[in-house]
């Protein structure tokens, strides 16, 4: 527990410096296969249709790409897909070039 409260504050230190330099060495693909098994069946029962509409709707809760982490974080824990701190980074990174395109 104490590992991912560190690792947690160094990542928002330094996300606050570094933007998406948070995926610089990020898995793109294996993030994609990660979030094609473990998420697109829940967001599209959410969401209708291939769930896509969580990221691109309107009114989006994510707006900086250490919040793109900490959400991706929070549902590998409710989910408990006991995913590695390096999945939760390739799906964001993922994410971030499929739809948020943050910089």
């Amino acid at each position: 527990m104490m590992h991912k409260c560190i690792f947690l504050s160094a990542l928002l230190a330094s996300s606050v410096c570094y933007g998406d330099a948070l995926f610089n060495n990020a898995d793109i693909p294996a993030g994609k296969k990660l979030l094609e098994a473990h998420c697109i069946q829940c967001h599209a029962s959410s969401y209708g249709g291939d769930g896509s509409e969580i990221y691109t709707r309107e009114l989006r809760k994510i707006k900086t790409p250490t919040g793109l982490v900490v959400q991706v974080r929070n549902c590998n824990t409710m989910l408990d897909l006991k995913w590695f701190e390096e999945d939760e980074i390739n799906v964001a990174a993922y994410l971030n070039q499929q739809y948020y395109h943050f910089k």
